[in-house]
């Protein structure tokens, strides 16, 4: 057992209420990480020396792409974590599905949503997919960083049992004192992976369409892999082969199709789409 425990700062997961409406602290990581992830996309957009002569995309662009963006990540994170994590469940309570407010969402699955967003607004706006994409994946982890600390503010998806002079007695989570695996998830897949990024970017990645994803794709992979080994497994999952968790698994597809990016970007010549 530890010296010390923190105590865990035990927040309301609601903010306000009226009624039978509640505004929480998950619902507005959502919505901040969308709007702080827009305005530094524009930041990015109007800055055309770093995409080589100017952005491909423009402002009116991006403002319409981030109805269809969000609606890629909802919808993609909850059929994400409906497949991935909880089917026979949901497959025996499907009205559940919609009942967004009880939580259950999958990175990997909004990543998809994502994908499919960006590419059905290209394709429809005659504009490059990878470049939108780089735009998309270099916001990206403003929302990731925000969604961890709603995760910590709700007290879920806790860590693995520790002995470590930071670790807290999570509600829900048994006697044992835990990692707050939650803060390493938002250090290493949203703040690194944001400065990473940030600094691929400013060195001319965005001139090299489909870059900037696939460094986000095995940066984040990465990240989540060494997270994953401080977070306690789903518990109507465990863990799976070799020891490995689902969310393990499914990062290593997400860092070998990074790594295809990467190696094509890196012979395109500069500004090709």
């Amino acid at each position: 057992m530890p010296y010390f425990i923190l105590p865990f700062p035990a927040f309301d997961p609601v903010i306000v209420s009226v009624g039978p409406l509640a505004i929480r602290w998950y619902a507005l990581a959502y919505i901040g990480g969308i709007l702080l992830g827009w305005y530094y996309a524009r930041t990015l957009i109007r800055a055309g020396h770093l995409w080589g002569a100017r952005a491909t995309l423009t402002l009116a662009d991006l403002d319409d792409f981030v109805l269809w963006v969000t609606l890629g990540i909802i919808l993609g994170g909850r059929i994400g974590y409906v497949l991935f994590y909880n089917l026979p469940y949901f497959a025996a309570h499907p009205l559940e599905i919609l009942e967004l407010w009880k939580g259950g969402m999958s990175f990997h699955g909004g990543f998809l949503g994502c994908v499919a967003a960006v590419m059905l607004f290209a394709w429809k706006r005659n504009i490059s997919m990878l470049s939108l994409g780089d735009l998309a994946c270099a916001a990206g982890p403003i929302g990731i960083f925000l969604g961890r600390i709603a995760n910590f503010i709700n007290g879920e998806l806790w860590g693995r049992a520790a002995d470590v002079p930071w670790a807290m007695i999570f509600p829900g989570g048994g006697p044992l004192p835990r990692h707050p695996s939650q803060l390493y998830e938002a250090a290493l897949e949203g703040l690194l992976l944001f400065v990473i990024l940030g600094v691929l970017v400013r060195r001319g990645a965005l001139r090299r369409p489909g870059l900037i994803i696939g460094a986000f794709a095995v940066c984040y992979g990465l990240a989540r892999m060494t997270s994953e080994f401080f977070r306690e497994p789903d518990v109507q999952l465990g863990f799976l082969w070799g020891g490995m968790t689902m969310g393990m698994l499914l990062s290593i597809p997400l860092m070998l199709f990074g790594l295809v990016l990467i190696a094509a970007a890196l012979q395109r010549k500069n500004g090709a789409a």
